[in-house]
């Protein structure tokens, strides 16, 4: 760690070279490419006469039949058959653009891809129109990034800080996790209850991240995996949808000596570049609250024409945050549980508070819940402690799932509360001013895989988060009145206004327009005939006495003026008898309409009779309304009363508060 935090240090030093002409936000845009080709550099150094050489022999030869022959004298899955190198660049200082330009174009094509991704081209002519490029050179001509110096995971660390600093104004949903929650996903991640799974001589396995960032979760997790089982190998596969992050990903599978295919560019959700690819393990940070709606037809048409033949068969969430989409993708990667592949696969995603519980019973979010819940595929959630993250202080949870749970985790899901498992940081790194030590994540680790209720842990069945959804009506009751002021209503009701109005032109639709006024003065008319002080309480008496005055009339109307005639005469009245929708149903009220949320153990029914009918007697269930929904109000579950203080006690403080402020004033005034 001393080596990395040095190496930040100094390219940080020569990133304020840049001050001027380039912003603090585009430092990044020079410096990441350049330490990226540093790297390169120092570690093709040993070989880069043998490689011209051989270039020089294989010249006839097209670049396809040519790269593994260069390959293997380079000893790495790349090579540079350009003349130059870091040290070369600066004895030609008058061309160090175009050199530098042919020393770039000299690597093979997966690291010129690499290259391209950066877009430093432009960047290189404002270097040396501002005559910065050399003496960028220069400083990281001074560094040795080579992995013997460097490792691999402390390259992370240090790409991993760099952007951090470039992007300490980023959103909080664009974020990169620390390496201490990454330790705590892996240990997590890889906690079989058969231990002997992981320890087989000459293990291969494979893990992958749908966000995959610059790798850092892919090297964690093999370099925790290799101290468990140094013949393990461990393959990792991402997908990222930022260029830069991908470029600096695909360096390290590449220096790793890994295949750089593994890792692809482009919208993980809307443009799935693994499709058919099923793995043993899945790890995912994936942005929180990030709005889909921009690229949402590919996510909706593959929900609408593939159901759970495609990823996102459960349900889509609210378009403003796609996180339960994430968990969606990587569950559709889950190797299913076979005679060949027993163990199926184990995924750790880590998100916010807001897909434990957003979304009612019968949106998209309650939905996926249901499924990974009804489907045993939760294993359990870990709360962890805020402000772990560099741009965020947030509430995070680590969610663990598996399509193989042991057989006492069957039916059953562990809630773990390590929200106090942190420690101060001795200096904060943008909104990170807490840390997980190694005793502390050492210790959540065990209480997870000890699956024991505790003041840390609770344990549940699945259907505990389960409820349905119940809407409890009531009659609707009115009176009915033909008073003038009900008079007036009636004529503001929009059907009855509407007489007076016609969609035709000319003359045909004035004559219908004097029609529908004369049709208004004599119902009108009609109505006022039939004022009185009788309240009635019972729609069907009013509706007989009001279309038998209309007949009488010699006057005809429609249901829809028929319905607001009588609105215009209705109050609410809770004396008044129920009104019925034909000879068997009863009109609910849908201002007395409320839902009940009833524990899927519990009989509706039997809630109803206890809980909602010594209340509202007159109350029924619509069980063609009922939905069920699932919810994890993780927070509930750990929630600790604090009494109040005694009246006494408080009073007491008070006083002497008075007592305290009375003896500051005398000495104000004096």
């Amino acid at each position: 760690m001393i080596n990395f935090q040095d190496k930040v240090s100094f390219i940080w030093s020569i990133a304020e070279i840049l001050r001027g002409p380039f912003k603090p936000e585009d430092y990044g845009k020079v410096v990441l490419p350049l330490a990226v080709l540093r790297r390169f550099d120092c570690v093709l150094d040993s070989t880069k006469e043998e490689v011209l050489a051989s270039a020089e022999k294989f010249a006839s030869m097209n670049e396809d039949a040519r790269e593994p022959i260069l390959n293997r004298v380079s000893k790495q899955n790349f090579h540079n058959t350009s003349k130059y190198d870091f040290n070369k660049l600066l004895s030609d200082a008058d061309n160090i653009a175009d050199n530098l330009r042919d020393y770039i174009n000299g690597f093979s094509r997966v690291a010129r891809d690499i290259m391209d991704h950066f877009d430093f081209d432009r960047q290189i002519d404002k270097l040396d129109q501002n005559e910065m490029l050399y003496l960028t050179i220069k400083r990281f001509s001074e560094i040795d990034l080579h992995p013997e110096v460097v490792s691999n995971i402390d390259m992370g660390y240090v790409f991993e800080e760099l952007i951090r600093r470039f992007n300490e104004n980023a959103e909080a949903g664009d974020h990169y996790t620390p390496r201490e929650v990454i330790r705590l996903m892996t240990h997590l991640l890889f906690l079989h209850d058969d231990a002997s799974i992981l320890t087989k001589q000459g293990l291969t396995q494979t893990l992958y991240d749908a966000a995959a960032g610059t790798g850092g979760m892919g090297s964690v997790a093999q370099e925790y995996l290799a101290s468990i089982n140094p013949s393990a190998h461990l393959e990792f596969f991402g997908q990222e949808i930022n260029p830069e992050s991908y470029a600096i990903c695909k360096s390290d599978l590449l220096i790793k000596g890994e295949d750089a295919k593994n890792i692809r560019l482009g919208n993980t959700l809307s443009n799935d570049q693994f499709s058919r690819e099923k793995y043993d393990y899945l790890i995912s940070n994936p942005p929180y609250g990030v709005d889909w709606k921009s690229y949402q037809k590919p996510i909706l048409d593959e929900h609408d024409k593939q159901g759970f033949d495609g990823r996102f068969g459960p349900g889509t969430p609210r378009s403003s945050d796609g996180q339960l989409l994430f968990l969606l993708h990587l569950i559709s990667k889950m190797k299913p549980v076979t005679a060949e592949n027993p163990q199926g696969s184990r995924l750790a995603i880590i998100m916010n508070g807001s897909p434990l519980f957003t979304g009612d019973a019968g949106s998209g979010e309650s939905e996926i819940r249901k499924y990974v819940l009804e489907n045993d595929l939760v294993e359990g959630i870990v709360a962890m402690p805020n402000d772990l993250f560099y741009n965020t202080g947030i509430a995070t949870y680590i969610w663990i799932l598996t399509n193989d749970k042991a057989p006492l985790r069957k039916g059953k899901v562990q809630l773990v509360n390590a929200v106090e498992f942190s420690k101060k940081m001795k200096k904060s790194m943008g909104s990170k001013r807490n840390e997980i030590s190694e005793e502390q994540l050492n210790e959540i680790v065990r209480l997870y895989g000890d699956f024991k209720e505790g003041e840390h842990i609770k344990i549940f069945d699945n259907e505990d988060f389960g409820y349905a959804k119940i809407k409890v009506e009531r009659p609707l009751r009115l009176n009915f009145q033909v008073s003038e002021e009900r008079i007036a209503r009636v004529v503001e009701e929009k059907s009855f206004s509407n007489l007076a109005s016609s969609k035709k032109k000319g003359d045909a639709g004035l004559s219908e327009i004097e029609a529908g006024k004369e049709l208004q003065t004599n119902i009108i008319a009609v109505l006022r005939g039939l004022q009185s002080d009788e309240l009635f309480k019972n729609r069907e008496a009013f509706t007989k006495v009001l279309k038998d005055a209309l007949k009488a009339a010699n006057i005809t109307i429609g249901a829809p003026v028929l319905k607001a005639i009588l609105a215009g005469f209705a109050e609410k009245d809770e004396t008044a008898d129920v009104c019925m929708k034909n000879k068997t149903d009863i009109e609910p009220d849908s201002d007395l309409r409320d839902t009940e949320s009833v524990p899927l153990k519990e009989s509706i029914h039997e809630y109803f009779a206890r809980a909602v009918l010594p209340h509202v007697t007159d109350a029924w269930i619509d069980e063609t309304k009922t939905k069920v929904g699932y919810e994890i109000p993780f927070t509930r579950q750990f929630y600790k009363y604090t009494a109040l203080r005694s009246s006494a006690e408080v009073m007491y403080e008070i006083r002497e508060l008075e007592v305290e402020i009375t003896e500051q004033l005398k000495k104000v005034l004096l």
